[in-house]
C-alpha cells in the first residue's frame, strides 16, 4: 500500500480519463452497481453443471465465498469466487463479499484439491476487499490471505482469474494470482479503495474521484501497465443491463486464455506465474519508479 500510495504521489496530475475515454470515478460506480452479475450469476449461465463444495474443514463456512465443480468450454474445471448479491439481504448475509479467514482456507482447500484433481482453476474477483473485522483480524486475517497468495504462486495448474467488479486490495489478490488475470471493461482493481486513499492523502474522502484516476485501476489502464493481460468487453451500456451476453462474453473469454494453458508442463506454468508477478516492481516507461 506505502509504494503504491507513494506512485500516486509522485505520478503527476491524474488524466481526466482512462485508455477507454471513460472516467475512472464513474467506472468504479460501475463496478459497484448491485445489479451487476454475481459469482453464482456467472456460476449459472457462463459455466455448466456447477456443484458447489462447502466449507474449510476447519468448523466454518464462509459465505461470501462461494467454489465448486463445473464445465467451461466442455472442460472441467475448479471455480471459486466472491458473492456478493444484488439485494440489501442478500449483501448484508455475504458480507458484501468480504472473505473471512475460513472463506480463503475454503478456497485455498479447493484449490489444492484441484491440483490433486489435475483440474485448472478459474477464479472470479469481486470485492472491497477481505474483511476488516476484529474477529477476522483475531482469526488469523493476513496469514490467510498469505497462504492462498502462496499456496497460488506455485500451484502446479492452470490459473485464470477475472476481476468481474470491484478488485480490492489482499481480499482480491487472495484469488488473482494467476497465469492470465482478465477483468471485464468496467471493472476495477487497486490496493486500496479510492475513498481509502483519499483520506490517506488529501486527507478527505470526498476526493475519492481524484483518487480514482490517480490510482490507474481501470481495466484499460491495467492491460496497458502489463498488470492485468485481456479486457473482457462487456454489452454496452454495461454489463449489469445484459447479464446473458456478458456471461456469453466471459465464457469465450475464460476458454480462450485457459485452452493453451493446459498443455504447459507443470514447472514450466509456476515459473511464468512467478516470474509474471516479479516483474511488477520493476520500473516501465511512463510509469514512475517507487524510491525509497
Amino acid at each position: 500500500v506505502e509504494g503504491a500510495l507513494q506512485v500516486v504521489q509522485r505520478g503527476g496530475p491524474a488524466p481526466a480519463v482512462d485508455g477507454s475515454g471513460r472516467d475512472a470515478w464513474d467506472t468504479v460506480r460501475t463496478a459497484r452497481n448491485p445489479g451487476r452479475p454475481t459469482t453464482l450469476d456467472y456460476l449459472e449461465s457462463a459455466f455448466d453443471g456447477f456443484v458447489e463444495l462447502h466449507g474449510d474443514r476447519l468448523g466454518a463456512d464462509c459465505p461470501a465465498i462461494v467454489g465448486g465443480l463445473a464445465r467451461i468450454g466442455g472442460r472441467p474445471a475448479m471455480v471459486i469466487g466472491h458473492q456478493k448479491g444484488h439485494t440489501t439481504a442478500e449483501l448484508v448475509a455475504r458480507n458484501f463479499g468480504m472473505a473471512s479467514p475460513a472463506g480463503h482456507r475454503k478456497a485455498l482447500r479447493l484449490m489444492r484439491l484441484a491440483a490433486r484433481l489435475g483440474l485448472p482453476v478459474v477464479t472470479l474477483v469481486d470485492t472491497p476487499g477481505a474483511d476488516p473485522g476484529v474477529g477476522a483480524e483475531e482469526q488469523g486475517q493476513a496469514a490467510a490471505i498469505a497462504e492462498n497468495i502462496l499456496a497460488l504462486s506455485v500451484l502446479p495448474t492452470p490459473v485464470v482469474a477475472v476481476v468481474t467488479g470491484e478488485g480490492g486490495s489482499g481480499g482480491a489478490l487472495a484469488l488473482a494470482v494467476a497465469d492470465r488475470v482478465l477483468m471485464l471493461e468496467h471493472a476495477v482493481y487497486s490496493v486500496i479503495s479510492p475513498e481509502g486513499c483519499a483520506a490517506i492523502l488529501w486527507p478527505d474522502s470526498s476526493a475519492a474521484p481524484q483518487a480514482a484516476r490517480a490510482l490507474r485501476l481501470t481495466a484499460p489502464d491495467l492491460c496497458r501497465l502489463g498488470v492485468v493481460d485481456e479486457v473482457v468487453p462487456e454489452p454496452a451500456p454495461a454489463a449489469h443491463q445484459d447479464p446473458a451476453t456478458a456471461a456469453e462474453l466471459l465464457a469465450r473469454a475464460v476458454a480462450a486464455n485457459l485452452a493453451p494453458l493446459l498443455d504447459v508442463p507443470p514447472a514450466t506454468l509456476v515459473r511464468r506465474r512467478r516470474q509474471r508477478f516479479r516483474r511488477y516492481g520493476a520500473a516501465r516507461a511512463g510509469v514512475p519508479a517507487v524510491r525509497r
